[in-house]
C-alpha cells in the first residue's frame, strides 16, 4: 500500500505529542487552500522534535462516502479505483510539499476498517449507539434510500438548484425541505419510507464535551471557540451513524449487513487507528500518546470547516469509548484560502493544485508564504505577484546573507574569530520568541521573528563592511565572518519547521549533522566548499 511512513526517535526525558491532520476527501485534487490548512500541522511536527519531544503525526486519505461513489457512476469505475487514485496523488503532493508524517495511510486499509468496527462495537456495547426508525428519502424508481447529495432541488434561499447536503449560498437543507425532492440518478420525485439506523447519543454526551470544552477552549483559535459555543447552546442532537451505503466500514452488529458507517464517524477515528498502527509497527505503546497525561500535548490542524468534527464530535467518540482517551488539547482551525479573490475551485480552473504549485514555484519559500501570509486568523488571498514579493524578501534577506557569508571572495573556510556578543543574545533571544509563538500557535509571528533576526544581522554586516576591514584588520574580519557563519547556523534552525531544505542546505554547507533548538557555534577552519545560491530571484 502506498504511504508515507517515517520512522521516530524515543527521547526518554521528551514529552508525547500527537499531531493530528485533517484527512484529505479523495475525490479531487489537492490545492494550495488545503495546504494553507494542514501545514501548521508540519511546522508543529517539526518544531517538537527539534524540541526531542516524542511526536507521532498522522493523518490519511477519507477514502468512503457518496461523493466517490457518484464520480464512480460517472466515470464507469469502481469507487476503490477513484480513492486509490486520489489517495496516490495526495501521497505524492504531500512529499513534494515536504511534509513529515509519521503514517499517512487511508481509511481503507484493512487495520484501520477493522479498528473502527471494534471501537463502535464498544461504543455500542457502551450504550452510546442506539437503534432508531424514522422516514427517510427513498427512490421508487432506484428502489433505494438516497442520501442528501444524491438528491436536487430549488433552494429556498436562493432560488437555485441544489444538491440537497448543502446549497453554495451556504443554506443547509432540513429534512422537511428534502421531501419530494428529485433523485439524482434517475431524475424523479422522491418519497419517504421507514429507514432504520444507528444513532450516536450526542445528546447523552453534551455536558461532558461542555466540561471539556470549557477546560480547553483557551487554547484553541478563536473560531473554534466561537463555532463550538454555538452548537453546544444549540443542544447537540443525536446523529446516525449507518447509512444505506454499498461502499465504506462495515457495521460490525447482526442485521445492518446492507448498511456502512457514515464516513464521519470511521474517518476522525482514524487518528486513533493510525496512531494504533504505527506504534504495532515500531514495539510502542499507543497509550503513551492517547491516554491522559498532564504533560503530552495533543493538536488536531484542519480547516475552519472541519472545527465542530474535532472539537465536538471526536472528542464524543473518545469519550464513549469510556477508556480515559486524551481528548484534543490544542484545535488549529485556520481560515480560508482564496485564490486571485474568489474561492478555489477545479471546476471553473481557479487556483492551484498542490502539484501545479510545485512545478511552478520553490516549495520552501512558499511554505514560508503560506504561513506569513495565510489564513491563520482571517481568509486570506493567494495571488502570484505576491509570493513573488515573499520569495524575493526572502531571497533578499536570507539568500544573500548565507551567500555573502560562506561564499566571501578570498575565504576559503570559517575563519578563527571572537562571536560578537550582541549578536550572540538576538539569536538566544530569537529561540524563546519562536519557542512562545509556537506553542501558542501564532505561526505567522514566527516568520516576523524570523524576519527581524535577518534584518538585524544583515544590517551587522553592512555596518562592519568586511570587505573593508579584509584589507584593513584581519582580526576584526575574522571576528566579523565568525559570528555572521555562527548566525547561519543558528538560522538554519529556526527555519528548520518552515523551510526543511532550505535549512539542510545550510547544514550540509557547515557540516551540522543535524538541527536542534538551542544557540550552537560552528568549527573554525571548517572548509567553505561548493557554496550555491539558497534560491533564484523571481
Amino acid at each position: 500500500m502506498k504511504e508515507i511512513y517515517n520512522e521516530i526517535k524515543i527521547n526518554e526525558t521528551g514529552r508525547n505529542i500527537l499531531i493530528g491532520g485533517a484527512w484529505p476527501y479523495a475525490n479531487s485534487s489537492l490545492h494550495l487552500g488545503h495546504i494553507s490548512s494542514l501545514l501548521p500541522g508540519d511546522i508543529l511536527a517539526r518544531y517538537h522534535r527539534l524540541k526531542n519531544d516524542n511526536v507521532i503525526y498522522v493523518s490519511g486519505t477519507d477514502c468512503h462516502g457518496t461523493p466517490i461513489t457518484e464520480r464512480a457512476k460517472k466515470e464507469g469505475v469502481t469507487a476503490a479505483s477513484i480513492a486509490e487514485r486520489y489517495h496516490e496523488e495526495f501521497v505524492e503532493s504531500f512529499n513534494k510539499m515536504n511534509f513529515s508524517y509519521n503514517l499517512y495511510s487511508k481509511t481503507e486499509s484493512e487495520f484501520h476498517k477493522n479498528t473502527v468496527e471494534d471501537l463502535f462495537k464498544k461504543m455500542y456495547d457502551n450504550g452510546y449507539i442506539f437503534e432508531k426508525v424514522e422516514e427517510d428519502n427513498y427512490c421508487e424508481t432506484c428502489n433505494k434510500f438516497v442520501a442528501d447529495r444524491e438528491l436536487k432541488l430549488i433552494c429556498p434561499e436562493c432560488s437555485l438548484e441544489s444538491k440537497g447536503d448543502q446549497c453554495d449560498c451556504g443554506h443547509v437543507f432540513t429534512k422537511q425541505e428534502l421531501v419530494g425532492a428529485t433523485c439524482i440518478d434517475c431524475g424523479n420525485k422522491t418519497t419517504t419510507k421507514d429507514n432504520k439506523n444507528l444513532y450516536i447519543a450526542l445528546s447523552k454526551l453534551q455536558k461532558d464535551i461542555e466540561q471539556y470544552a470549557k477546560e480547553n477552549t483557551t487554547k484553541w483559535r478563536k473560531n473554534a471557540q466561537n463555532e463550538t459555543s454555538k452548537y453546544l447552546l444549540e443542544g447537540l442532537p443525536d446523529r446516525a451513524v449507518t447509512r444505506d451505503l454499498s461502499w465504506g466500514v462495515n457495521i460490525p452488529l447482526p442485521n445492518y449487513e446492507d448498511k456502512k458507517m457514515y464516513v464521519w464517524i470511521e474517518a476522525v477515528l482514524g487518528y486513533l487507528t493510525t496512531t494504533m498502527d504505527f506504534c504495532n509497527r515500531n514495539n510502542l505503546n499507543y497509550e503513551n500518546w492517547w491516554k491522559k497525561d498532564k504533560n503530552d500535548i495533543m493538536y488536531m490542524a484542519h480547516g475552519k470547516d472541519n472545527i465542530t468534527f474535532h472539537s465536538i464530535i471526536f472528542p464524543g467518540l473518545l469519550l464513549a469509548l469510556e477508556d480515559n482517551y486524551k481528548l484534543p488539547d490544542m484545535i488549529v482551525s485556520s481560515e480560508y484560502l482564496n485564490f486571485n479573490d474568489q474561492k478555489f475551485s477545479k471546476s471553473k480552473g481557479i487556483g492551484l493544485t498542490v502539484l501545479e504549485a510545485v512545478e511552478e514555484l520553490n516549495v520552501d519559500t512558499l511554505r514560508f508564504y503560506l504561513i506569513k501570509n495565510g489564513p491563520e486568523k482571517k481568509d486570506t488571498n493567494f495571488t502570484l505577484d505576491d509570493y513573488k514579493l515573499i520569495h524575493n524578501e526572502v531571497n533578499n534577506k536570507l539568500g544573500n546573507f548565507i551567500n555573502r557569508t560562506l561564499k566571501f571572495k578570498g575565504i576559503s573556510e570559517i575563519p578563527e574569530g571572537n562571536m560578537d556578543e550582541t549578536i550572540k543574545e538576538i539569536l538566544e533571544r530569537a529561540y524563546k520568541d519562536i519557542t512562545f509563538y509556537m506553542e501558542k500557535m501564532e505561526f505567522k509571528e514566527v516568520t516576523n521573528v524570523i524576519l527581524e533576526v535577518l534584518d538585524k544581522v544583515n544590517k551587522y554586516y553592512d555596518d562592519k563592511m568586511p570587505w573593508v576591514l579584509f584589507k584593513e584588520d584581519i582580526n576584526k574580519f575574522n571576528d566579523c565572518m565568525y559570528t555572521c557563519s555562527v548566525v547561519c547556523a543558528n538560522l538554519s534552525n529556526y527555519i528548520e519547521p518552515i523551510m526543511p531544505t532550505t535549512a539542510q542546505t545550510i547544514r550540509k554547507y557547515l557540516n551540522i549533522n543535524e538541527p536542534c533548538w538551542n544557540y550552537i557555534e560552528v568549527n573554525s577552519k571548517q572548509k567553505l566548499d561548493n557554496i550555491e545560491p539558497l534560491f533564484n530571484r523571481l
